[in-house]
């Protein structure tokens, strides 16, 4: 099936490309990277398929015109989940299959950020580090659910990490979506939460840090650490002690925001962070002289819109400080929406509400299908003569590039700064 062409943020730039894409970055500027930083392979594997998305190094299929006769390549997506033209599909699937799980009910985002301190040491050890964040985070909603001076029930929400703020510098957190209440634990009733308050944030915050400090100290004293670049001044029992200290000392940041006005606007919430990469191609505003210039929101001036400019060496460093260990899952469910319980409870949930039952999954949608809906374009529309439609008539072999070269992998180095 030939590829989809770009769909991201149709909603506010329309499905136009933009002028200049993350690729074009990695193509005009990828080889110096590499040569001044010297990267890990899945760095390297990172900007090769961004650099030969969409193009022909990775073939595709010729369309032509039943009606006018037009003959069109279409390239295949490199599918990688760093790349910010492979994920408005993705989005839209996993939306579709949200659909059935969301309940009448508030939904309210509470968001748990790791203080700036642990970030060399989360740099070396995403894998671990970030897994803790999951699990501190889960045990805290799960303590203050089941609590009777809470809710005093089992609860059900979705985390989602994001490691990057609007320069593209590394700030881990999870962004977590729950619905305002709890199945109790005979699954018998639905014990609502009020409607404009869920837990007390000051306190979440200190149970989040203590929690994660606890299992911080467990993986050193196991020795799943490791301590290369910047993260070396923590390597010893003493810097390591004097570190947990620090952070026991400091306020952790836990908030919430505003609860969802109705099930529809969680699903676009939910849609729109859950596949977001550190930068989408609309934000890359130029690329001049061997320097980006990108729009970022700055939160501590009002969010108001402003620009930076970066070398494309600096560019590309802090955008791969975002990468994600292989089969790392950057979206959990937990409670009644995990995975290995809303087969039992989601039903029970939804009966309990007067909610429809869950829908029998129908057939998947086509990709054409989901960028009509994404862009109210039809895909497979002939943009010549606007009547015929494009069918396959031939598969494309892959053919490399003249700037699409094989890089030298590099020593297996470190997600660090």
């Amino acid at each position: 099936m030939p590829s989809v062409p770009v769909c991201g943020e149709a909603r506010t730039r329309g499905p136009t490309r933009p002028r200049w894409e993350l690729a074009d970055i990695v193509r005009l500027h990828g080889d110096d990277y590499r040569r001044s930083h010297p990267p890990p392979l899945s760095h390297l594997k990172i900007l090769q398929d961004i650099e030969r998305c969409r193009t022909a190094a990775l073939g595709g299929h010729l369309q032509r015109c039943d009606h006018c006769g037009v003959e069109k390549p279409a390239y295949n997506s490199c599918r990688n989940r760093h790349c910010p033209k492979c994920q408005c599909l993705a989005k839209a699937r996993w939306r579709e299959a949200r659909v059935s799980e969301v309940l009448p009910v508030g939904y309210f985002h509470e968001v748990f950020a790791l203080p700036h301190e642990l970030n060399p040491l989360v740099l070396s050890n995403k894998a671990v580090l970030i897994g803790i964040l999951f699990e501190a985070v889960a045990q805290t909603l799960q303590e203050f659910a089941r609590d009777p001076r809470h809710l005093g029930g089992k609860p059900g929400f979705i985390a989602v990490l994001h490691t990057w703020d609007q320069k593209l510098m590394d700030h881990f957190h999870l962004h977590c979506v729950i619905p305002g209440g709890v199945l109790s634990e005979d699954a018998a009733r639905w014990i609502p939460a009020r409607r404009t308050f869920l837990f007390p944030v000051r306190a979440l915050s200190r149970v989040f840090r203590g929690k994660y400090l606890e299992l911080f100290k467990k993986a050193y004293a196991e020795g799943r650490l490791i301590f290369p670049g910047r993260s070396a001044e923590f390597a010893t029992p003493a810097a390591m002690a004097k570190l947990v200290d620090t952070l026991f000392r400091k306020e952790w940041i836990v908030y919430s925001k505003a609860p969802f006005a109705g099930p529809e606007k969680v699903l676009d919430y939910l849609s729109r962070y859950t596949h977001r990469v550190a930068i989408s191609n609309n934000r890359i505003l130029n690329v001049e002289g061997g320097r980006v210039t990108f729009a970022y929101r700055d939160r501590s001036d009002g969010n108001a819109s402003k620009t930076m400019t970066l070398s494309a060496e600096e560019f590309l460093r802090r955008f791969l400080l975002h990468s994600l260990p292989t089969s790392f899952m950057r979206i959990r469910h937990f409670g009644f929406l995990a995975n290995r319980s809303k087969k039992a409870d989601l039903p029970i949930v939804r009966r309990l509400l007067g909610a429809e039952p869950e829908r029998k999954e129908a057939a998947k949608k086509t990709d054409e299908q989901l960028f009509r809906e994404l862009t109210g374009r039809d895909l497979m529309k002939c943009t010549d003569c606007s009547e015929g439609t494009m069918r396959v008539v031939a598969a494309l072999p892959k053919i490399l590039p003249y700037w699409s070269r094989q890089p030298t992998p590099g020593p297996q180095g470190i997600d660090s700064s």
